[in-house]
């Protein structure tokens, strides 16, 4: 029996070792045995969504979801320190001939770096090799975090810039208007350009360490996802809207961003159709396009198609993003922008950016630029609600 636990202990530190290999030293999407990873950041995100509903404002949820990946981080290394102590104390056993004696000498050992012996007769290379074995776990951790730091601050970067573009929270149809208001039209090639680059980065950093998803912005009305839709939709409009004189980097800009999102859904483990049928069912209606489109009108941004004569082609390129966008911006708690969907930690409405106002010498001075807010109802109110009626 002793033998038996000593090859179960083994097995365990073993596939703890490679777990640890495959998440912090190789750069893969997480697959097979490094899955558990996954199963740790979506515990610590439960928890951290369960304790935003004690709050109402957006900015207070926000708030509280922001040490979401830092305790992911501490909990993982904490998984991983529980159980090689569990394998360590399970090859023990031979000689301990105790399973608490030897979890006390596994984690003693684990914590000391070295040899502590509490009975029987000695295991000294068990003994040194947990010791060693957590010191360059943590020395590895210790090197992981500024390749995630980077990673997030070069995601946030080219974000913080969109807000004067696009509003926050960002919206596809405000960024052309503020272009169009400005005169600043042709400037949107290069910033199509960018968030093709920016895309194919994120897709890269995000889907082999998906850890940074639970990395929210230091703004709570400024997030990537929401960005990233944003310039999709906003390059989706101007190709369908504008099809002879729209830049080609929209087109680059769309494929690229659609198979970023694609692929951080694929690391997650959701079914993506990679190439779904231009006439699929998307939730964003015509009506909400027709509106935009008008709103393009008003501010003068020189269309060359009608709503209607646009739509499918609008529908055939954002049927490629929709779905799998709608998706993780509910998972993530994402700004409740417009044209992103539904969040279901969200029982309040929409949230449009407000667009600065016009400053010029003889303007109101009252006229003051206020950020958007939004109060949640509490989950309770709204079943009281639904009772009463």
């Amino acid at each position: 029996m002793d033998t038996l636990f000593f090859v179960i202990g083994l097995v365990l530190v073993i596939v703890t070792a490679t777990g640890v290999l495959f998440v912090l030293v190789l750069p893969r999407p997480p697959k097979g045995i490094e899955r558990p990873a996954l199963l740790v950041n979506r515990t610590a995100r439960l928890v951290f969504v369960t304790l935003s509903r004690l709050t109402n404002t957006y900015e207070g949820k926000d708030a509280i979801l922001a040490p979401t990946a830092p305790v992911a981080l501490i909990a993982q290394l904490l998984a991983w320190a529980g159980s090689l102590v569990i394998g360590f104390d399970l090859m023990l056993m031979p000689t301990t001939h105790s399973f608490l004696r030897g979890l006390l000498q596994a984690l003693a050992s684990l914590v000391t770096v070295g040899a502590v012996h509490v009975g029987g007769p000695r295991n000294t290379a068990i003994d040194v090799t947990a010791g060693s074995m957590w010191v360059i776990i943590v020395a590895l951790q210790i090197a992981y975090l500024p390749t995630l730091y980077s990673a997030f601050s070069r995601r946030e970067g080219l974000v913080a810039l969109l807000e004067s573009r696009a509003g926050a929270p960002a919206w596809g149809p405000e960024l052309l208007v503020r272009h169009q208001l400005v005169g600043i039209v042709d400037t949107l090639p290069d910033l199509y350009k960018e968030w093709e680059s920016w895309s194919a980065d994120v897709a890269e950093s995000h889907s082999t360490y998906p850890i940074l998803l639970l990395f929210r912005s230091p703004d709570p009305w400024l997030s990537w996802l929401i960005g990233l839709v944003a310039v999709l939709d906003a390059a989706a409009m101007q190709l369908a809207l504008c099809p002879s004189s729209a830049p080609s980097q929209a087109r680059l800009c769309l494929r690229m961003g659609f198979t970023m999102i694609n692929r951080i859904a694929t690391s997650l483990g959701w079914g993506i159709d990679p190439d779904p049928k231009p006439d699929a069912p998307i939730q964003l209606t015509y009506e909400e396009f027709e509106s935009a489109v008008a709103m393009l009108s008003e501010s003068g941004f020189p269309l060359e198609r009608t709503a209607e004569e646009a739509w499918p082609d609008f529908h055939g390129w954002r049927v490629n993003y929709e779905n799998a966008a709608y998706h993780l911006a509910d998972r993530l708690i994402a700004p409740p922008a417009p044209w992103t969907g539904t969040r279901r930690h969200l029982r309040d409405g929409v949230v449009e950016p407000r667009r600065p106002p016009h400053r010029s010498p003889g303007s109101d001075p009252s006229v003051l630029y206020q950020r958007p807010l939004v109060v949640n109802t509490p989950l309770r109110r709204v079943r009281r609600r639904g009772r009463s009626s």
